[in-house]
């Protein structure tokens, strides 16, 4: 019976999954150390994580049966993605579930921070009745400005210009604008246009440090400005400098470089306590239907890829799809070397089987082929295709058709 780890509260849909498939599911509320991750993978066939623990290249390569990581959020970098490619694991995330929820959060604090509804709540549970519209602003009208475009960037563009705001965006990709939003040449010029900034990075190294002193300084007096992407991005002493001089009017971070690891964690931040900030820990998709709806794709995925060898969507390995049915069904996932196709197909000729579907697709330095044969796999054949100077991990799919 294979067995999955999940970790850091995968919402049940993903163990129930798992289970109707034959896995014996072992699941934990928190995240896990690397020295406590590599003792809980002994046996371990599929790994589930969140954004906290951290899936270095030793966990890797102290459990060579790992099969595959699935990321239950957006991000991956905490993810050695090279040395999971390298060990053969393919490494699954949820891009689309829980963008609608971020976006929703982004928008109710655009207008809580327009509307400076934070600081009149905090006064009347102080007990002071104040009544005033000094501070506070419609958003319809004003430019908001979306740094980094893609699936969340994107959606939350179209909401936002249907609610009447103005939208202007920077990402380093071209991308289409949709609507009537426009793009920026650099982050300088979305800085000095828009009114509200938000951002929505990736976890890409290059992106460390990227908003500062600097940037905020750019930014016009009396802006907005949210954080929903990844803590290290912003420089929180910069953010809590201008807030104070009133540069910046209000803020919203739902990230932090440095963020407890369990449920009731202390928590330390230097913007704690700051008038028109709201401070949340990490919940930018941690709504039950992104949860549900995460916890079901990616188990889907591990599912797919330990029973059928498809590996698409993978963030690490070459997207594979092979569908028909046939006797027996391997996948060898290779360095990308010439004659490695033909090699296999001989091989398995010469046990005797014929070839029934197959497909191959190359990724960098590795190539994965799936193929379908007409008969058992003998023992023989296996050992041969695993002898292969190229192969890097080889795959049975005995029950895939």
């Amino acid at each position: 019976m294979p067995v999955a780890l999940l970790l850091e509260n995968i919402d049940p849909v993903a163990a129930d999954a798992l289970r109707s498939r034959g896995y014996e599911v072992e699941s934990m509320r928190r995240a896990l150390d690397e020295a406590d991750l590599i003792a809980a993978l002994d046996g371990v066939d599929v790994l589930g994580i969140r954004s906290k623990t951290q899936v270095t290249a030793e966990v890797l390569r102290s459990r060579p049966g790992l099969a595959a990581v699935g990321a239950f959020c957006i991000g991956t970098n905490q993810i050695d993605l090279a040395a999971a490619a390298a060990c053969g694991v393919a490494v699954f995330n949820a891009p689309y579930s829980n963008t609608r929820s971020v976006v929703e959060m982004a928008l109710a604090e655009i207008i809580f921070l327009a509307r400076r509804l934070l600081d009149r709540d905090r006064a009347l549970h102080a007990g002071t009745w104040d009544k005033s519209a000094a501070g506070s602003h419609e958003i319809r009208g004003r430019t908001l400005g979306i740094v980094g475009y893609g699936n969340i960037g994107s959606q939350l563009s179209v909401i936002a210009e249907a609610l009447g705001m103005r939208v202007v965006f920077y990402d380093l990709e071209d991308k289409l604008a949709l609507g009537n939003a426009q793009s920026c040449a650099s982050l300088e010029e979305l800085l000095e246009r828009a009114e509200t900034v938000t951002l929505h990075v990736d976890g890409r190294g290059g992106n460390a440090g990227m908003f500062g002193a600097e940037q905020f300084a750019r930014m016009r007096p009396r802006s907005l400005f949210l954080n929903l992407s990844r803590g290290f991005v912003v420089d929180h002493e910069a953010l809590r400098d201008h807030i104070l001089s009133g540069h910046i009017a209000g803020a919203a971070v739902d990230v932090f470089p440095e963020e407890p690891r369990e449920q009731g964690d202390a928590f330390a931040s230097v913007l704690r306590g700051l008038p028109n900030v709201i401070l949340t820990p990490h919940v930018g998709g941690s709504t039950q239907e992104a949860q549900y709806d995460i916890g079901r794709f990616v188990a889907g995925k591990l599912i797919d890829y330990t029973g059928l060898g498809t590996t698409t969507l993978s963030v690490n390995l070459p997207a594979v799809a092979l569908h028909g049915s046939s006797a027996d069904r391997f996948g060898l996932l290779h360095r990308n070397m010439p004659g490695v196709l033909a090699r296999v197909d001989a091989l398995v000729g010469e046990h005797g089987l014929n070839v029934d579907g197959q497909v191959l697709a190359t990724r960098g330095e590795l190539g994965y082929a799936v193929t379908d044969v007409s008969a058992p796999l003998p023992a023989d054949l296996l050992t041969a295709l695993s002898a292969l100077p190229e192969a890097v991990r080889l795959t049975t799919f005995p029950s895939a058709p």
